[in-house]
């Protein structure tokens, strides 16, 4: 491969740290050691920090989250070790605060975080978790087919998603007709849309979104497998690869991970 000698992978993973944030606010890069987080649970390698005001059941249900993303079989070890190891050695992590924002992870707040439900606005647990996981790792473990950049695979479809439109949110009314994805924030950059529509995409296949298909279709029609099967047929095919090289999650996380304790480590 073009530009894989040692200096230049050290200067893309420098550069890499130093330029990207995670979509949906708070970078999600290099927080792991900022003196705000007082708690910290450590999942494959990837550390789920708290803040001393975070309940410790919050920030336990987020790290099962994470930890039922990662090991989908439940036997205690992460069934795809180069996505979980980029995402370690990227520094990558979630951090829960009671509304100040997180420094360095992939931002959630514990009045978004409501163990036992759904995804919902009271319930961003599991976009936030997977945020972490396909934007810190399966984008760069995978560039080519996961990057957040276009011209790569899983963009590609997304492009076709938005009607062909390849530019940040606009209001769902200006998007060509026929799109089904049609996320408004103008903040969200190309990058992030590509984030957005994996965890749509996902939790869609996975029966997540199903009880939501009013509530989410000024942004996302396709609310249930079937519907992202039939009408995003490419998306579908390439995020139900769970027994190929790419090994993503196909089951839905309920909070119930008990493969391996996961134990808060507290620090002054």
């Amino acid at each position: 491969m073009d530009g894989d000698s040692p200096m230049n992978k050290l200067i893309f993973a420098v550069l890499s740290i130093l330029l990207l944030s995670g979509c949906g606010g708070g970078s999600s890069e290099s927080g792991t050691s900022h003196s705000m987080y007082k708690k910290t649970i450590d999942v494959f390698g990837v550390q789920v920090k708290g803040t001393a005001a975070v309940p410790d059941n919050k920030l336990l249900y987020a790290a099962k989250i994470m930890a039922e993303y990662l090991d989908q079989n439940n036997d205690g070890v992460a069934d795809n070790l180069l996505v979980t190891n980029t995402i370690k050695n990227r520094g990558a992590c979630l951090g829960m605060t009671s509304g100040e924002e997180p420094i360095g992870c992939q931002s959630l707040y514990i009045n978004e975080t409501n163990p036992s439900s759904v995804p919902s606005p009271s319930n961003a647990t599991y976009e936030e978790v997977l945020h972490v996981i396909t934007h810190s790792g399966y984008a760069h473990a995978y560039p080519s087919v996961f990057g957040e950049s276009k011209g790569t695979t899983i963009a590609t479809i997304m492009d076709k998603a938005r009607g062909g439109y390849q530019g940040a949110g606009q209001p769902v009314s200006a998007y060509p007709e026929g799109a089904w994805y049609t996320y408004e924030d103008p903040t969200c950059d190309y990058a992030c849309m590509v984030t957005e529509y994996f965890y749509w995409g996902l939790t869609s296949m996975m029966g997540l979104q199903a009880g939501r298909c009013p509530s989410i279709a000024a942004e996302w029609d396709l609310c249930t497998r079937s519907l992202v099967k039939s009408k995003d047929p490419e998306l579908f095919a390439l995020l139900s690869n769970s027994t190929g090289a790419y090994g993503i999650p196909q089951t839905r996380p309920d909070g119930n991970y008990s493969a391996l304790p996961l134990t808060i480590v507290h620090s002054e």
